[in-house]
């Protein structure tokens, strides 16, 4: 029975695949562990599927996807795939270190928690590039979601298999892949990990994803509070702006019983606004509302396509 499942993501990674997959194997097969590698190539142009498939065994799996969907799906379509009692979220690129992996879980199992997640102590990446942006974020993050969680962007995480599969990852979501877990209740510890200068290609990520970051971020805080129930946003709103617009017009209607000429003054206009945005506001919630528990109550569509699954015969 297979005791962990790691998970990688790759896209045009050629290079790093025989290095990674040698260091992932002599990690893992001296400590007992029965373990499972699901490769999952998010569309690449390059021979990286070509170069996992000469590694395929009763411990490789690849899922190649039939484009690039993004590495929030591909990690998708390796947890959908995973048989592990324990996943494990590993980066392509060489820069986590796979010999930090029988720690994390031992350190899982020792504590009772859920989740074992990373911290990138000594990070090996450009400062205002990466670095500067990441620190941003994470504060951002641990403000949101009122967690402790010190580096969302570590590659480098265990978490027990029913935690992982309970959250749906689409979007940009796997960089908040912890925070997220948090926001259910899981129980997390977080570690000091091993990270090395990328030696193969260049990052994909940058100073670009700043503003994703940013939008990934308010969209967390929106759903951390109004996530199942967004009535209670729109329909506080709505109504608040509707009592005002029916104050305004009662004042008026009030001033035109008194015999004055209401018609055409701007505040009779403001009225008239205040009444539809109250009303579209509501409409909005409702809307919403009918929308999530549509999406409750049946099967979410997967963000991902798979054109093949291979195995060792």
């Amino acid at each position: 029975m297979v005791e962990l499942s790691v998970v990688i993501a790759v896209c045009n990674e050629e290079e790093n695949i025989k290095p990674l997959i040698e260091k992932i194997n002599k990690s893992l097969s001296g400590c007992g562990t029965e373990y499972e590698v699901i490769f999952v190539d998010d569309g690449s142009v390059d021979k990286t599927a070509e170069a996992i498939r000469g590694y395929l065994s009763q411990n490789i799996i690849l899922v190649e996807l039939r484009k690039n969907f993004g590495q929030s799906a591909a990690l998708q379509a390796g947890i959908d795939q995973a048989a592990g009692n324990y996943i494990a979220t590993l980066d392509g690129d060489l820069q986590n270190d796979p010999a930090d992996l029988p720690m994390m879980l031992e350190l899982l199992k020792e504590k009772g928690c859920d989740i074992v997640t990373g911290i990138r102590a000594d990070r090996h990446d450009d400062f205002f590039v990466r670095k500067m942006p990441s620190i941003v974020a994470n504060f951002f993050v641990r403000k949101i979601t009122q967690t402790k969680i010190i580096d969302n962007g570590c590659g480098i995480k265990i978490f027990k298999s029913e935690i992982l599969k309970e959250i749906p990852l689409y979007g940009e979501r796997h960089r908040f892949l912890v925070a997220l877990s948090a926001l259910e209740g899981a129980a997390i510890e977080q570690v000091k990990v091993n990270h090395y200068p990328r030696i193969h290609n260049k990052s994909k990520y940058g100073l670009g994803r700043t503003l994703k970051v940013v939008s990934d971020l308010i969209l967390m805080s929106f759903l951390k509070k109004y996530g199942q129930k967004p009535m209670y946003l729109y329909g506080k709103i709505g109504f608040i702006i509707l009592l005002a617009g029916s104050v305004i017009l009662l004042w008026l209607l009030v001033q035109k019983i008194l015999g004055q000429d209401i018609w055409g003054r701007p505040i009779l206009i403001l009225g008239g606004l205040f009444m539809f945005i109250g009303f579209q506001a509501i409409s909005t919630g409702l809307i919403l509302d009918a929308v999530l528990r549509n999406d409750y109550e049946k099967n979410a569509t997967k963000p991902y396509k798979i054109k093949r699954v291979s195995r060792a015969e």
